[in-house]
């Protein structure tokens, strides 16, 4: 199964299901989270005293250009289908799994492409959610190199600029931190569906670096955003993932999340599902075609041949290559080199995200 399958797949499911058990209203679509208006920071709760590496974003590769960004960020914003406490009411109440076993290995490549667009999921999002962006030369909009973020978690603006020190100013989230999900149903989902939540649209958000860090792994009982006027929206997101993955809360935190969701009890789940038309589109019938005799047709011209595949731009190295710095890497044209590449080495990849001499 693709991930991207079981992403809609899982997101029908639920929506079908929460929106005919509770009556829930049709979809809507609503801002991303770099349009909603600000609100002034407030003391947040109890933070985890050991941050998540998973939810820390490294710095992104280079990855295969794609023309069609701007179109792919703007179908990725949420549409909003059921009532998050009425949700919440169909989740699971259990104590956690042990943590036993846990890795990001176990959540597949991070970062992946699971949806094909020649855009690591990290590029996807901040495309998304910045503002004012520019994008690396000859990347076809895809790979962000600066941009503004209208941060949800603190309601403050912050400026976001591509660098081995600057990247981690603004932050990929995981809204359901990956630790969190494996000690509460993750580990009975497959890899596939571990990579499809890791990747989810839907379970990630461009943030306050910081503040990424302070949440760790985690859950609503003991971390929420420290921007009180988002605090609702952050829960019913949680809800949402966890619905749609079947992971279950803790009975803590269910009563934290019922808690926010209190005070905006009629605030609705966040999909990745766009509605159909509210009404179908009907056309005219056929103006009457009147009959003239028929004419014989000219024969069809040949068919052109097909044009021949191009060349590649940059020959890969052969096997057993070796390479004594980047400088050697990029005048063999091999740049950027990929872990698994011949003549790949540890020491090209500063940031640890899989590729060398970006």
């Amino acid at each position: 199964m693709r991930a991207t399958d079981f992403i809609m797949g899982s997101v029908l499911a639920s929506v079908l299901l929460v929106t005919t058990a509770c009556g829930g209203a049709p979809a809507t679509m609503v801002a991303p989270p770099s349009a909603m208006a600000k609100q002034p920071a407030t003391t947040n709760a109890t933070p985890s005293p050991t941050p998540e590496a998973d939810d820390q974003a490294p710095l992104d590769g280079d990855v295969t250009p794609n023309a069609g960004n701007a179109d792919l960020a703007a179908n990725k914003q949420p549409a909003y289908a059921a009532k998050a406490l009425e949700v919440l009411a169909t989740l699971p109440i259990k104590g956690r799994a042990p943590k036993t076993g846990y890795s990001r290995e176990k959540f597949g490549q991070a970062w992946a492409d699971v949806d094909r667009n020649g855009c690591d999921t990290r590029n996807d999002i901040l495309a998304r959610d910045l503002t004012a962006k520019t994008f690396k030369a000859g990347s076809r909009e895809c790979q962000v190199l600066t941009g503004v973020l209208a941060d949800p978690y603190t309601a403050t603006t912050i400026s976001f600029v591509r660098g081995q020190s600057t990247s981690g100013a603004v932050q990929i989230d995981h809204v359901v931190a990956l630790n969190d999900a494996w000690q509460k149903g993750a580990q009975q989902l497959s890899v596939d569906q571990r990579t499809a939540l890791a990747n989810d649209p839907l379970n990630l958000l461009a943030v306050d670096g910081p503040s990424n860090q302070q949440k760790g792994a985690s859950d609503a009982a003991t971390w929420l955003p420290p921007n009180k006027g988002y605090r609702c929206e952050y829960v019913a997101r949680q809800v949402s993932v966890k619905a749609t993955y079947k992971l279950w809360v803790t009975q803590g935190e269910h009563d934290a999340m019922a808690t926010v969701l209190g005070g905006c009890a009629d605030i609705q789940v966040p999909t990745n599902q766009t509605p159909p038309p509210a009404e179908p589109v009907v056309l005219p019938p056929p103006a009457p075609v009147k009959e003239v005799a028929p004419v014989e047709a000219a024969p069809a011209p040949a068919p052109a041949p097909p044009a021949a595949p191009p060349a590649p731009l940059v020959q890969p190295p052969a096997a057993g290559v070796y390479y004594q710095n980047c400088s050697a890497v990029r005048a063999a044209g091999a740049a950027p080199i990929r872990a698994g590449d011949p003549g790949f080495q540890a020491k090209f990849d500063r940031d640890g995200d899989g590729v060398g001499c970006e």
